[in-house]
């Protein structure tokens, strides 16, 4: 019997289902439509029955509520046995992971228990099945066809809209599992002291280079950040100097963002910068330097000082946004 139909792998992080989820619903719901095959999701979690309902309302047709105390923390072996029982028993064909750290972990785990081809950081899913995905930086982007009778496959942040909750619910079902004998455990978790947003899955970021001149610089961004709900991120040379931790580096040695709105501001745009964000949807530009290349590429590039300029964005933000809290 062919393997049939598309599962999406729902992992929930500290006990609630990141944003990426929902893009692979979207993903999902595309691809089963296109196959004219079912969509399902799988959600791994202590709490699953709860988080599942969530998952029901978004456009799956069914959803399998794996729940187990052994899933409380993270670990690829527990997680992907899980994964892979779901997909193996109901003869699943495509498998559908975000592209984070937990899903690029899972996928690896997940092709081998599944006899499966794999692809990662997915942009694009045609409807016969082949994907699009990028090298070299996104100079490069192949189309893969899969020959294995099954597909896993992660999705890059960013590339499909999230599922908005709807009225029909799909079917919850209940799955028995059992973990076994496990080689590795879950000790604890260690949160970040910092509420900032993850650059990863925000759709708006504010990002900062070697032209804000020192650590002080980045204390406007995080604030104009903070008016429009975005994550902030940093160039190399920002990163380099010291001036904000590493976890905030954007380009070819940091992450590679593709949000909504990316705000470039004292970035000149050296192409290691480039090439992690250029796939973003609006680039705005604040520099002193008009020829330097972020400028050249921004659909909106603003010539000035950002110690002049970003409080009075961040103060006509705060206006704007208060007036349609108080229309609202």
């Amino acid at each position: 019997m062919a393997n049939k139909g598309i599962l999406v792998v729902a992992v929930a992080q500290r006990g609630a289902l990141p944003p990426a989820t929902y893009e692979l619903v979207t993903a999902g719901r595309k691809l089963a439509d296109a196959l004219k095959e079912p969509l399902a999701a799988v959600v791994l979690s202590d709490k699953a029955s709860a988080l599942s309902a969530d998952l029901a309302a978004r456009g799956v047709d069914k959803v399998y509520s794996v729940e187990h105390p052994s899933l409380a923390g993270f670990t690829e072996e527990v997680y992907a046995k899980a994964a892979a029982q779901v997909a193996l028993k109901e003869g699943f064909g495509k498998v559908l992971l975000a592209s984070n750290v937990a899903g690029r972990a899972l996928s690896a785990r997940l092709a081998v228990l599944l006899k499966a081809g794999l692809a990662a950081d997915v942009s694009d899913i045609a409807a016969d099945g082949k994907v699009s995905r990028p090298y070299y930086s996104g100079n490069l982007v192949a189309e893969v066809e899969f020959k294995s009778p099954v597909a896993v496959m992660t999705l890059a942040p960013m590339s499909f809209p999230r599922a908005e909750a709807g009225a029909a619910k799909a079917e919850i079902v209940p799955v028995a599992f059992d973990p076994g004998a496990a080689k590795t455990a879950f000790v604890s978790f260690l949160p970040e002291t910092s509420n900032e947003i993850d650059m990863g899955s925000a759709e708006r970021i504010v990002a900062g280079g070697r032209g804000l001149g020192s650590a002080d610089g980045f204390k406007p961004l995080f604030e104009l950040a903070h008016s429009l709900g975005a994550a902030v991120g940093a160039s190399r040379a920002a990163v380099d100097s010291g001036w904000i931790p590493y976890k905030y580096q954007v380009g070819l040695t940091g992450k590679s963002v593709r949000p909504k709105l990316y705000i470039a501001v004292a970035i000149s745009g050296q192409i290691q910068h480039l090439a992690g964000m250029s796939s973003s949807g609006t680039i705005v530009a604040i520099n002193t330097d008009k020829d330097c290349p972020l400028m050249q590429m921004a659909n909106v590039s603003v010539q000035g000082e950002y110690s002049e300029l970003i409080p009075l964005i961040t103060a006509e933000v705060k206006k704007r946004r208060g007036a349609s809290a108080v229309a609202a």
